[in-house]
């Protein structure tokens, strides 16, 4: 490179890095933990095995960046200054994530994925993580307008959001409708604004 050239940001590098992991999270989606090999990925992808193997070294390495990323870009975080409508719209992202092409399918198998094996279990956990670490902010902006009680409990807001979504996508096989959705972020809101996701006193 002449002396004062930039390299172009990303460049064929994070071009073959965002394919492979795309390619992965569809073949998950798919074909679940189980039926997914770095054979198909690297197929899918356009790309050489050994080009994802020189990043990825395992198929549990692969899936772990995928769903990573895919978890933290899957849904923002909004930040109207209303507590009830950054729940509502939180809950509306939730539901076109887990209604995409590929969002529905790599949740459910994660969830089929975490009995088979110790690395999805451990991934699982590191999805929902990401999850939570997303609505902190929200319930953090809520207490300081004194929207909230004092105490409110982040993660048990996310749980009482969430639940009624995941729980159309993985137990009753229901679509996971706007007006579901909705009425999740309501009641949610609800529940916090009553106190009953205020944290229990440490003991001394």
């Amino acid at each position: 490179m002449k002396e004062g050239a930039q390299a172009r940001p990303g460049g064929r590098t994070a071009r073959t890095r965002d394919a492979v992991l795309a390619a992965t999270l569809a073949e998950m989606s798919e074909h679940g933990y189980g039926g997914l090999s770095v054979e198909a990925v690297a197929e899918r992808a356009g790309v050489h095995k050994t080009t994802v193997y020189r990043r990825w070294a395992t198929k549990a390495s692969l899936v772990v960046d995928a769903v990573s990323v895919f978890a933290q870009s899957s849904v923002g975080v909004p930040d109207t200054g209303d507590f009830a409508e950054d729940l509502r719209l939180l809950a509306q992202a939730i539901r076109l994530a887990l209604s995409g092409r590929d969002g529905g399918g790599v949740v459910r198998a994660l969830f089929s994925g975490a009995s088979e094996a110790p690395e999805v279990r451990a991934l699982l956990h590191r999805f929902w993580a990401v999850r939570l670490s997303q609505v902190r902010p929200i319930v953090e902006r809520a207490l300081a307008r004194g929207e909230l009680p004092a105490g409110t409990d982040p993660d048990e807001v996310f749980k009482h959001l969430c639940a009624p979504l995941y729980s159309r996508l993985l137990v009753t096989a229901e679509p996971i409708t706007p007006d579901a959705a909705d009425r999740a972020a309501a009641a949610a809101y609800l529940v916090a604004r009553a106190g009953i996701l205020v944290l229990p006193p440490v003991a001394p």
